[in-house]
């Protein structure tokens, strides 16, 4: 009778494989829909001319268009699919439960609803400033849990610089409609201020995602990843400031090639501001160094089947510009699991089974003397 309740109670706080399977799915989904939607699919929209040239490249956009709206689609629905099983098991378990789940859970159903209800009816000014405060309310939430459950202050860090340049995001698009609905048509103060402040930001937590999750201790006893982690850090301070100054240097050697270098590099930043909202402001080696860092800190975490890893490739995937809604639901996500990452990696909170033990002592019969 006990091993019958000790299974069903297992199966109750098991997150199962749906959650397990559908959360990789969602990466992988996410990171292609970033690919093929957001960067590829609109870059073909500029490139009219070309496609009208060859019937090869328009049809090569148009099908890369379609695959990417359908994979839009499936990482919309996978999101709904895993921030509902997140919730459900908040509710139903304590295995994920956290301190401030009696506020964030039903923020984020809410917000859930907001997304599902706006998808039949449009949302005008007012619901999309709602929808903002809604997210903003929800993130200081997530935050704080956070900054409780954990003690390094290179992840509290990280986190804080990331909740900030979200936010200048948020305060940029918020005010701009406030502003907007209440016909007012001077610019908010301090909005595009706000908003570069807030891409540095998100530059600089992407960076930081490597020195919070992803770096070698330089103290440990280990001779291989001291060796290891002092060759990752020459060798990717050497690439930083190559791309630092390549610019500087290619206009001493040659103007001409400086120039076409520098053009490349605008391209380059085009096409990412066209898929994830920076306006690359800032030198390109700093872009260059948030994506490596933060590409080897996913990928490393992945493999070990680390939440966060997936939570950090979910919040940087979604970008800078949160134009569309489940991009907002998707940091919402990522941030829920760096908050339940220290619960167990993703193969521990599969179900457990239990050994049996090998011997059994047999139940004597009626009448026989036990052994």
């Amino acid at each position: 009778m006990i091993a019958a309740t000790e299974k069903i109670s297992d199966k109750i706080e098991n997150p199962g494989l749906l959650f397990e399977w559908g959360l990789k799915s969602l990466l992988f989904a996410a990171f292609f829909e970033l690919v093929l939607y957001r960067l590829v699919s609109r870059l073909g929209m500029h490139l009219g001319k070309l496609a009208e040239k060859y019937e090869a490249v328009r049809i090569g956009f148009r099908t890369l268009s379609s695959l990417g709206f359908v994979l839009l689609n499936m990482t919309a629905i996978l999101v709904f699919l895993i921030l509902g099983i997140l919730l459900i098991q908040k509710m139903r378990t304590k295995l994920w439960v956290g301190q401030w789940d009696k506020v964030v859970i039903p923020l984020v159903a809410l917000l859930v609803a907001c997304t599902i209800g706006y998808l039949f009816f449009p949302p005008a000014m007012l619901g999309s400033v709602v929808y903002n405060i809604l997210a903003f309310g929800i993130l200081v939430f997530l935050l704080v849990e956070y900054w409780v459950t954990h003690r390094l202050w290179s992840q509290r860090f990280m986190v804080g610089t990331f909740f900030l340049g979200i936010t200048g995001w948020l305060y940029y698009q918020t005010m701009s409609t406030s502003y907007g609905l209440l016909n007012i048509l001077d610019a908010p103060p301090l909005v595009h201020e706000v908003n570069r402040l807030g891409e540095a930001l998100m530059v600089l937590s992407s960076i930081l995602v490597f020195w919070a999750y992803g770096s070698t201790s330089f103290v440990t006893k280990n001779k291989s990843q001291r060796r290891w982690g002092l060759t990752l850090l020459i060798s990717g301070g050497g690439v930083f400031l190559l791309l630092l100054f390549m610019d500087y240097f290619l206009s001493l050697w040659s103007p001409e090639t400086a120039l076409e270098v520098r053009k490349a590099g605008e391209g380059i930043g085009w096409i990412f501001q066209m898929g994830m909202g920076y306006t690359f402001y800032l030198p390109f080696a700093f872009y260059v160094a948030g994506f490596t860092c933060w590409a080897y800190t996913v990928i490393k975490l992945v493999l070990i089947g680390r939440l966060a890893g997936y939570g950090i490739g979910l919040m940087f995937m979604a970008g800078y510009a949160l134009q569309l809604s489940h991009l907002t639901l998707m940091v919402v996500l990522g941030l829920m699991l760096l908050n339940i990452d220290k619960r167990g990696s993703l193969g521990r909170l599969r179900k457990k089974i239990h050994d049996e033990p090998l011997y059994q002592p047999i139940r004597p019969v009626y009448g026989e003397p036990t052994p």
